[in-house]
């Protein structure tokens, strides 16, 4: 049997992560070992505003050592993010068709507070999978591996994000703005809700 593909492990997820999951049937491996590299979606998430699109970052604690291990990245509340993240989201998508049949379900996810960004992403993800009717497990790799056949840790950074077609949908802002490519999958979940997985 072949090994599954390794996927790194993203806050709020782009749309065009989804669709390489789908195109592995979902069968893959989070990678828990690596360390954490910086400028990458794995602490931050990209939603549309009505000025465009506006990036939402969570904090981590600034430790000693350069090579943090990523299951042992601890996330900073020395800033309210968790406030103004969720006031960016219902500011963005109040309006949205979906948002208040989700809101419940996300909203304490910006109320408790989690030490570890790894846990915190992990949650978030199963919670997606769940509103996306996807059953597939979580399983994450139990040590850091290099021969890798499938291997999509270094993919998806802030500064490259893989060309992958996904089809555009109607978005919140589409009266005043271009459609916007590969946002968090929250936007399509707002916008789209039940058909969501037709858009992926």
């Amino acid at each position: 049997m072949q090994n599954p593909a390794i996927f790194p492990l993203f806050y709020l997820p782009p749309v065009s992560y989804f669709t390489l999951l789908k195109e592995h049937n979902f069968e893959f491996d989070l990678e828990k070992f690596e360390h954490f590299p910086k400028q990458t979606y794995r602490n931050r998430a990209t939603i549309a505003s009505p000025n465009g699109s506006l990036d939402m970052v969570v904090p981590i604690v600034k430790g000693a050592k350069q090579h943090t291990p990523y299951k042992d990245v601890k996330i900073s509340y020395q800033d309210r993010w968790q406030r103004l993240h969720w006031l960016s989201l219902q500011t963005c998508y109040r309006s949205s068709a979906y948002f208040e049949f989700y809101e419940d379900g996300l909203a304490p996810f910006y109320e408790k507070k989690y030490d570890f960004l790894f846990d915190y992403n992990c949650d978030i993800l199963t919670w997606l999978f769940k509103q996306l009717k996807i059953t597939s497990p979580l399983n994450t790799t139990a040590s850091y591996e290099t021969d890798i056949a499938i291997d999509y840790r270094n993919v998806m950074t802030k500064k490259e994000i893989p060309t992958i077609q996904t089809k555009p949908y109607f978005q919140v802002f589409s009266d005043r703005n271009e459609f916007i490519a590969n946002l968090s999958i929250v936007d399509l979940i707002f916008n789209q809700g039940p058909q969501a997985k037709n858009y992926f």
